[in-house]
């Protein structure tokens, strides 16, 4: 079998590490950086190819995703898929021919402590609580925040930047209706949030026992001096805290509590995601994880970004500097 030709567009962080993960499995991969490139380069490359992983920022991606899904390429599209409703709108009647052979990267699905979740019974659950943050000017050596695309006002962003934990709500509970959003500010970089708080609930239809009542929340931000990353799940037959930064998942129920081991290698989840899609451009068996995030099963979380972010409320500026 020949080996599956896909074009990398977006040479960031995110773009080379897609790049050198697809050449590990044996692809055949080109690298392109967005400058000096663009729309046009794509338009004339992308029929010399079998799919196309776009990892460009957000803003600029539908001429791309157009593009590739008119000539029928599966697509791998970088998270968050859009930063509006409309525009996640155009995208799903765009790559409506592709979408069942193509992904969105939510790689946190193929966590081995989000699966451990993901294969519970979970209808017991009437609270639980998402958090992640870090201060987002020790993310990387050399890396500036205002050079960057978190800075953007269209694109950037905490919610929208790591929404990994809104899609893991939205897996884990679907149905979910969005409540308050409450953000904070940045001076100098406006309509930019740099601490986010999303309400979500679920009515309870006690008969169907998927839709117990919930009340939830997700909450990100660019400020905490530590990493953290928590999941808490809180039912009447056990309560589960999974700290995803610390590696320590706690189970309490009426025996006791006790802890999971479940070791991760990160590089693991691009790999197992970047496989998956390889799979899907070829027709082959995938991995078979629960929620896989092929485009078209991942668009109701997709949506719920989108409308998190038009929900926004600010209610005030931080005080630390962020440059």
């Amino acid at each position: 079998m020949m080996a599956v030709r896909v074009l990398v567009v977006g040479a960031g962080s995110i773009g080379q590490r897609h790049h050198a993960n697809l050449t590990a499995l044996g692809a055949e991969s080109r690298l392109r950086g967005w400058r000096g490139y663009g729309a046009e380069g794509f338009a004339a490359e992308i029929g010399e190819v079998d799919a196309a992983v776009i990892a460009t920022a957000t803003e600029i991606r539908l001429p791309l995703i157009e593009a590739a899904a008119r000539a029928g390429r599966p697509l791998y599209i970088e998270k968050p898929l859009a930063a509006s409703p409309p525009e996640v709108e155009a995208i799903a009647r765009a790559t409506a021919p592709v979408a069942a052979r193509s992904m969105l990267g939510y790689m946190m699905r193929y966590h081995p402590a989000f699966r451990t979740l993901a294969q519970r019974d979970l209808s017991d659950v009437f609270q639980f609580s998402f958090a992640i943050g870090h201060d987002v000017t020790q993310w990387r050596p050399g890396w500036r925040f205002a050079d960057s695309y978190a800075a953007r006002e269209v694109g950037g962003g905490v919610l929208l930047d790591l929404c990994h934990e809104i899609d893991m709500a939205a897996c884990l509970f679907p149905g979910l209706s969005l409540g308050a959003v409450e953000s904070h500010g940045i001076r100098g970089f406006p309509g930019v949030d740099a601490a986010t708080r999303i309400g979500l609930w679920r009515a309870g239809v006690p008969e169907r026992a998927r839709e117990v009542a919930l009340a939830g929340e997700v909450a990100m931000d660019y400020l905490t001096p530590r990493l953290h990353r928590r999941a808490i799940l809180r039912g009447w037959r056990a309560a589960l805290d999974f700290d995803f930064a610390a590696g320590r998942y706690q189970i309490a129920d009426g025996a006791g509590a006790h802890l999971l081991d479940l070791p991760l290698e990160r590089n693991a989840m691009f790999m197992a995601i970047m496989g998956d899609f390889l799979a899907l451009v070829q027709g082959r068996p995938v991995l078979g994880v629960e929620h896989m995030p092929r485009l078209d099963l991942a668009l109701p979380s997709a949506r719920l970004v989108a409308e998190a972010r038009a929900a926004r409320r600010f209610i005030g500026d931080i005080g630390k500097e962020i440059q």
